[in-house]
Parts: C-alpha cells; structure tokens; sequence
C-alpha cells in the first residue's frame, strides 16, 4: 500500500498509474502481434504496412501514456530515421537486385540466379525481405510523424 502511495504521488497532472500499467502490460503483446503480421504477410491477410502500423502504434501508446522522452528512450530519432532508411532500402535494393539479374522490378524469381532456390521459394522469399523492409519503414515513420507533429516539430516534449 506504501508503495502505490509513493507511485500515485510521483505521478504527474494528467498521468494515471492505471493507463501506464496497463500500457507496459499491453505494449510487448502488441508489438508481438505486429511482428506476427509482417512475417505472415506473404501468407495470409496482412502485411508489412499493417505490421508496421500494429508496431507504430506500440510507440504511440508509449508516449500518450507516459511522455515523449520516455517512448524515445526505446527508440531514438536517430535509430527512428537510420530504420525508416534502411527499411525503403531493402525495398528498393530487392527490386533493383531483380531487375540487375533479368527480371522486372520486383519479379523475384529473378534472384533464382544469385542463390538457387528455385523460382516459387524466391517469390515466397523475396515478398517476405519486401514485406520486412515495408515494416521497418511504415513503423519509424509513424513513430517520427507522431513525435513530431506531438511536439510542434522541435521534438523535446510531446501532447
């Protein structure tokens, strides 16, 4: 009981102990989900976007629930940007790679010539590296527009 006392009483206006706890309950299942989604995009409904958005969301809850500065501990704008890059990188890369080797853009049985895995596994594959990098970027750059246009672009404090 002395311990709640001492929580409820570090707690900021407008902060409630009950949403943060149930935010740090909640967001490891999200985000959990949201990486479910990216990997069994090639299969079923769903998707790098959707994934992407599922574990954006994580870090937009982190931060209406605690503070900006608290969910950019987790994820810096640093990493936010180096993953939003790296993300369209391994989306462009895997349709340049396809293109390099014969095919289209984004015809990834092409690939079957770097390592040969046969036509069908590589458009199961290559849809998967696209469906990750589709992930990465739709994640950092929800998380990025969320702190920024949270903090009037100066990205210090956030709602």
């Amino acid at each position: 009981m002395k311990l709640l006392q001492e929580q409820t009483q570090k707690l900021k206006i407008g902060e409630s102990l009950i949403i943060q706890t149930a935010s740090r309950l909640l967001i490891p299942f999200i985000q959990l989900f949201g990486l479910y989604v990216i990997v069994h995009g090639h299969y079923s409904p769903g998707g790098g976007f959707q994934g992407g958005v599922i574990l954006g969301a994580s870090f937009v809850l982190l931060a209406l629930a605690f503070d900006q500065k608290f969910s950019m501990q987790y994820m810096s704008e640093k990493t936010s940007g180096l993953l939003a890059n790296t993300g369209a990188l391994i989306f462009v890369g895997t349709g340049t790679l396809c293109a390099i080797f014969g095919g289209l853009f984004l015809h990834y049985s092409a690939l079957d010539v770097l390592i040969p895995l046969g036509p069908i596994e590589w458009r199961s594959f290559g849809i998967f590296i696209v469906e990750v990098g589709v992930g990465l970027a739709v994640m950092s750059n929800m998380a990025i527009l969320f702190w920024v246009l949270g903090s009037n672009g100066e990205m210090d404090e956030g709602l």
